[in-house]
């Protein structure tokens, strides 16, 4: 069955709420913005400049300024300059919104797509729609834009994303045990219950790490945060959730998923080189780790994500923006940059080669290295086959709320209560909503439980 399609009347309903949400994100700045910067988006937009320009533009991706020299090479105007920083909870965001604070910083700086809003409620951004950049819109895949924009607003340019698959040991699951790759999530439990059987283990979770139920729950179609009015409406007890919910309670209680290490850690490759980790579902970036599975070349394949039957084909693990920060002098000049480096084939395959970045942001371009086949997936050509399906197939309705990165933290904290059987995934949802509601009323936003 496809996907639930909103009708016209929910559309036009969602886009009057998203206006709301954009107001909602300004009546918080003055509260929460660094010095000087919370009516910068009142003030004139800046011109693009006569002469030549220098971009500057900080991010963790590894070798960016290899991908800067393709595009500084291509014409003579606008010269990019990259620094790396720590990843955004590593230090990278305390620093970009202390220089912002300052008054200075980049022209650019990598910032999640969930952490968007938090950084528009600092202050910290310039909304781009005011230079035009939503004319773009139609260059970019809706599941990336989705996650940029709020109302008129859009707060970043799409990076990279990270649609869904299941990633698995065709050698031992289908050629060894003969289980076929799962489509639905009832076959997925059935399929871990006849692994561990085996004396295997299908996957493994992170006990700490709140990304994974907000994959399962996008895909199950839940809307957890929306914006409404002056406010937003935090709903994580629908009943899209709750099935979510209820069912990875079962499966837990089936102890057949490993909740001792994660995905890509030092024990997860072990165990998946000796044939005893044999699955991963999460974002498409996820291959890449994959292949450094000692001995995996050429047994390990690509599956759709297991899906409800009414849900949505994919959620969505991860993905980064290229946001122009408030005290740019350049935007427009850091626009041009950013609107090549993110659609145009060049700037799509340098990224690609040069700093390994996840699905691809462009609408209709994933990549020249990503449309060959796999020699370590089994000689398949899984990228066109898989992941463009799954990157087609998400949830256009999900809206990440301000302080992600709290709230991610207090998902990470409950999930590990649930491991350690101190409350279930029932429990878990009300019990983040109570909290994410407390933590943002503290800072003055209007909020309401949504159930």
């Amino acid at each position: 069955m496809r996907p639930r399609r909103r009708s016209a009347t929910a559309g036009m309903s969602r886009r009057g709420a998203m206006m709301g949400g954009a107001t909602a994100l300004a009546a918080g700045l003055a509260a929460c913005a660094p010095p000087g910067t919370a009516n910068i988006n009142a003030k004139p937009t800046i011109p693009a400049a006569d002469g030549k320009v220098t971009v500057t533009y900080w991010a963790w991706l590894k070798d960016l300024d290899k991908v800067a020299d393709v595009f500084n090479k291509s014409q003579d105007r606008i010269t990019v300059e990259t620094s790396w920083i720590p990843g955004g909870n590593s230090g990278g965001y305390a620093k970009i919104l202390s220089a912002v604070s300052a008054g200075g910083g980049p022209d650019i700086a990598q910032v999640e797509l969930r952490s968007l809003p938090e950084f528009a409620l600092a202050g910290a951004l310039t909304d781009l729609a005011r230079y035009g950049f939503a004319e773009k819109e139609p260059l970019f895949d809706p599941g990336a834009w989705a996650q940029a924009q709020i109302g008129g607003s859009v707060w970043g340019v799409p990076q990279d994303t990270g649609p869904c698959a299941f990633f698995y040991n065709r050698e031992v699951f289908e050629g060894e045990l003969g289980i076929a790759p799962p489509t639905s999530w009832e076959d997925f439990r059935t399929a871990a219950q006849q692994v561990t059987e085996a004396g295997k283990t299908l996957m493994t979770l992170d006990p700490t790490d709140g990304s994974h139920p907000v994959m399962w729950a996008m895909q199950s179609g839940a809307v957890w945060f929306r914006p409404e009015g002056d406010g937003w409406i935090i709903d994580m007890q629908d009943p899209a959730s709750l099935r979510v919910a209820e069912y990875w309670d079962q499966v837990l209680a089936d102890g057949t998923i490993d909740t001792g290490f994660g995905f890509a850690t030092t024990p997860w490759m072990a165990a998946a080189g000796d044939d005893q980790v044999l699955g991963f579902i999460g974002g498409s970036w996820g291959d890449a780790l994959i292949e450094s599975v000692p001995g995996g070349s050429g047994r390990w394949a690509v599956a759709p994500m297991p899906r409800w039957e009414d849900g949505y084909a994919s959620g969505g693990h991860g993905g980064s923006s290229a946001a122009i920060l408030a005290n740019s002098q350049h935007p427009a000049e850091a626009l041009e940059f950013l609107t090549w480096m993110c659609t145009d084939p060049a700037g799509i395959d340098a990224m690609i080669e040069f700093s390994g970045i996840g699905w691809s942001p462009a609408k209709d371009y994933i990549g020249q290295k990503r449309l060959q086949p796999s020699e370590f997936f089994s000689g398949q050509s899984y990228n066109e086959e898989v992941i463009v399906p799954m990157a087609a197939g998400q949830n256009l309705d999900w809206t990440w709320a301000p302080l992600m990165q709290r709230a991610m933290a207090a998902i990470g904290d409950n999930m590990t209560r649930v491991v350690n059987k101190e409350i279930t995934m029932v429990d878990l949802l009300g019990d983040t909503q109570g909290t994410i509601i407390e933590i943002m009323q503290g800072i003055g936003l209007n909020v309401e439980a949504g159930s």
